[in-house]
């Protein structure tokens, strides 16, 4: 086996890797979203609503910060999803599947179509009425949700099928964060948001001057998320800006690595059933140390952060979010189900038809190239998984409204939409991919 092979064979280890971690987090919350759903509409659902708005508090000294839980859960945690996003887009554009433009065009224009057309959607459906400021909601794209969905379907999927929804899906992560930066951003004031970037300034100086310490970042990416919170630009976004000081590169040469591993062994006249001697001790802690620096900071913390953002941080959102009362139409008299209709047919039709129209246009202009091993028949079924929104669908839909019924009828429109592009797209692939594994 030859050396390109063998770099092929490990990238694809670490991808399918990756793609089982979300896959598996795509089930968990499908299962936390239909938990959610039947909680708010349970004889249990005042229990529900008083435990997502209970005050949480902490005094340290003079200072005080308090929130209920479902601000913890959407300022904090999802900073910290979103950190975890920013870490992945800055992976795939140095070293991933963005990181040259014969890789990206394809996934980036499909990203750019399921972006535009949702929202151009969503507007002429709105357009006159109320609410016509939810056309953010539609354009996003739930990467574990829809990988949960094409997990389902086993070997069958090409690898390059599962390549480009992830790529789409990062792009259009970074589409969404940029939306929200521009258009859902209220009250600014300006100085808080001075001092967060004087500290991300900082923080990109350190990234040049090699510091590869995690825990410097951490003290000063909790400060960043704080002035931007301050700031009225919703603190999720210095999730993403601090994610892109952290450095990349790695401290240690795998090739010094692999000398020290060389070197160390274990004596084993000092080993007992029980203990080992106090030199073998600090040769192991010797090689944890190095372990720890062969991996840049980037790749470290997207490995440590990965699960907890799939096992914990979405299935913890999906509760909190996913809960819509559907009997009482969010409290109030007025009708709002158009929002509904308009987020739902904008994901799945706007979605669906923006990622393989603008990704067909690309490759018939030849700005673009389609891998050999799929087929437009399983691009279309692959851009209808793309109207799964959910996480990020419902995140705007929180910036978007302020009135309780619309709020209810657009994440009811989440729901909807996102199911219905699940559940059609897992059933088109079914029948349109073929029988036996295609790389």
């Amino acid at each position: 086996m030859n050396i390109e092979s063998q770099k092929t064979g490990r990238i694809r280890a670490r991808f399918h890797q990756f793609l089982e971690a979300d896959a598996s987090g795509g089930v968990l919350l499908i299962v936390c979203t239909f938990a959610a759903l039947l909680w708010a509409n349970s004889p249990f659902k005042e229990a529900y609503e008083h435990l997502l708005h209970s005050e949480i508090a902490f005094h340290i000294g003079s200072f005080h910060f308090e929130m209920h839980l479902l601000h913890w859960v959407n300022d904090v945690l999802m900073a910290i999803f979103f950190f975890v996003v920013g870490l992945e887009i800055k992976r795939e554009i140095i070293a991933g599947e963005l990181s040259s433009l014969k890789k990206a065009v394809l996934p980036a224009l499909g990203a750019v179509g399921g972006m535009l057309l949702p929202a151009v959607f969503f507007v002429m459906m709105a357009a006159g009425r109320p609410g016509a400021q939810g056309w953010g909601i539609p354009m996003a794209t739930d990467i574990a949700f829809s990988l949960g969905i094409l997990s389902l379907l086993g070997k069958r999927v090409p690898l390059p099928l599962k390549v480009f929804l992830v790529a789409l899906a990062i792009v259009d992560d970074l589409g969404a964060i940029v939306v929200i930066a521009l258009f859902y951003t209220s009250n600014l004031a300006v100085g808080y948001l001075y001092y967060a970037l004087a500290i991300l300034a900082v923080m990109f100086v350190m990234n040049r001057q090699k510091v590869y310490k995690i825990y410097p970042y951490v003290i000063l990416g909790i400060i960043v998320w704080y002035f931007f919170y301050l700031s009225g630009i919703h603190a999720t976004i210095a999730g993403v800006l601090v994610a892109f000081t952290i450095p990349i590169r790695r401290e240690l040469d795998e090739k010094i690595f692999n000398k020290t591993l060389k070197k160390i062994s274990i004596d084993s006249e000092h080993v007992t059933d029980y203990t080992i001697s106090d030199e073998d001790i600090h040769k192991i802690d010797h090689l944890r140390k190095n372990a720890k620096r062969v991996l840049s900071p980037v790749q470290y913390l997207e490995h440590k952060l990965h699960k907890v953002v799939n096992f914990f941080i979405m299935p913890v959102f999906a509760v909190a979010n996913a809960g819509v009362d559907l009997s009482s139409g969010g409290g109030s008299g007025e009708d709002y189900s158009y929002i509904s209709l308009c987020v739902g047919l904008s994901l799945l039709l706007g979605k669906t038809f923006g990622i393989v129209g603008v990704a067909w246009l690309g490759v018939k202009l030849k700005i673009a190239e389609l891998p050999k091993s799929i087929k437009w028949k399983h691009m279309f079924g692959v851009a209808m998984l793309g109207g799964l929104g959910f996480t990020m669908s419902l995140f705007i839909s929180n910036l978007a409204y302020m009135d309780v019924a619309m709020l209810s009828a657009a994440k009811v429109g989440v729901l909807v939409g996102s199911t219905v592009s699940g559940i059609l797209g897992y059933f088109y692939l079914k029948l349109t991919l073929p029988k036996t594994t295609l790389e």
